[in-house]
């Protein structure tokens, strides 16, 4: 039997679409959720410390399209994401803008 997958809490990181996760490493805050929303329907995800694009499952990106649809931020999108991280996705629990 596969072990499970341990749930990871992932603080004040960036949230990105996956679109855009690559050309925005150098400056992730300058992101805009107009771009965001835009960019989204491809799936959403976050950007690690270190630069990393972690993917989100479908759900994780319904609740991600949703928390910026209900913000009124224009851009430093940052969220606390609970989830079970494989390879480089992530089955969310729970998304929350900062």
């Amino acid at each position: 039997m596969p072990l499970a997958a341990a749930v990871q809490t992932w603080n004040h990181v960036t949230l990105v679409d996956a679109m855009c996760a690559a050309s925005i490493k150098a400056n992730p805050d300058a992101h805009t959720i107009e771009c965001a929303l835009h960019c989204g329907a491809d799936g959403m995800g976050l950007l690690t410390a270190d630069g990393t694009f972690l993917k989100f499952d479908a759900d994780g990106t319904r609740q991600a399209l949703a928390e910026l649809k209900a913000t009124k931020k224009k851009d430093h999108l940052r969220a606390t994401v609970v989830g079970e991280l494989t390879g480089d996705s992530i089955k969310v629990q729970s998304l929350k803008l900062d």
